[in-house]
């Protein structure tokens, strides 16, 4: 390896998005946790949003990639599920970047039940929360589908875990 440091990593990281929103970093969404070096060997640790999430393999394989061409000898990606992820980890930034990619970011709860069960769907359109849920089960695992009754706009909301 060459002169490859901890924030040049961490940089590099930052490029690579999450396959399946492809606005947000893995680093932005929570889900890269940590970062270690051992002589050329980098070692990236990470939380999945959910245990079968279908684009862990890519995500994987995604940060393999980019610090192998950031100039690493070796990858390592572990995965850790304690603890395990959170949609509080989610940036402010990513929370921006959902919104105007059209998915409503979720609620801020730090563990709280009553949060995850109260709010609201905010409508990414058009800010209202005259919103009904549709389905529980959208389109991947961490997603569900609400309709606003003001803008009568469908749209996905990240479910909050």
């Amino acid at each position: 390896m060459n002169t490859v440091t901890y924030e040049d990593i961490w940089r590099a990281l930052e490029e690579v998005k999450d396959p399946e929103i492809p606005v947000v970093s893995l680093v932005e969404m929570g889900i890269v946790r940590g970062v270690a070096l051992a002589g050329g060997r980098a070692i990236i640790t990470m939380t999945p949003t959910f245990l079968g999430c279908p684009a862990l393999h890519m995500m994987k394989a995604n940060i393999k990639e980019r610090l192998l061409r950031l100039g690493v000898d070796a990858v390592d990606v572990r995965e850790s599920l304690s603890p395990p992820w959170s949609t509080d980890w989610i940036s402010e930034e990513a929370r921006r970047k959902l919104k105007d990619f059209g998915l409503a970011p979720p609620p801020k709860h730090s563990g709280d039940e009553q949060v995850l069960l109260a709010e609201a769907a905010r409508c990414p359109y058009c800010d209202s929360e005259n919103t009904v849920l549709k389905n529980a089960f959208g389109p991947t695992l961490c997603r569900s589908i609400y309709v606003c009754n003001d803008c009568r706009q469908p749209f996905e909301q990240f479910k909050p875990v």
